[in-house]
């Protein structure tokens, strides 16, 4: 039962680190599109700052306006679906694909262990 616990725990230490990785993915396509250094930081800046702000207002476990169900899915696989063509689009394939795997298979276990 302590295996469990603690793979349950390294779950969500995962989960914690996938939700850090989008935010990078978001600041570092951002500060590579722009044309130019004004731009630059806007989206690299600006981006990841609304994105966690939607997360923190709507899909975080302490959000004050928590989406529920399916809509709280759909909200996720929406952020981490653009996370991963934000890392597409500036030709890291690589990462694209590790985030989009491992964010599938975290939310699984957490679908499965009901995190």
């Amino acid at each position: 039962m302590e295996l469990l616990w603690g793979l349950k725990m390294l779950n969500l230490a995962i989960r914690f680190l996938l939700e850090v990785c989008g935010i990078v993915a978001f600041a570092y396509w951002g500060f590579i599109t722009g044309v130019n250094v004004p731009v630059r930081l806007l989206l690299g800046v600006g981006v990841p700052v609304l994105v966690m702000s939607v997360w923190g207002f709507f899909i975080s476990p302490a959000a004050p306006l928590p989406l529920q169900g399916w809509v709280h899915l759909g909200a996720e696989l929406i952020i981490f679906g653009l996370a991963t063509a934000a890392l597409f689009r500036s030709e890291r394939y690589l990462w694209a694909g590790i985030l989009a795997g491992t964010f599938i298979v975290n939310r699984l276990l957490m679908q499965w262990w009901g995190q």
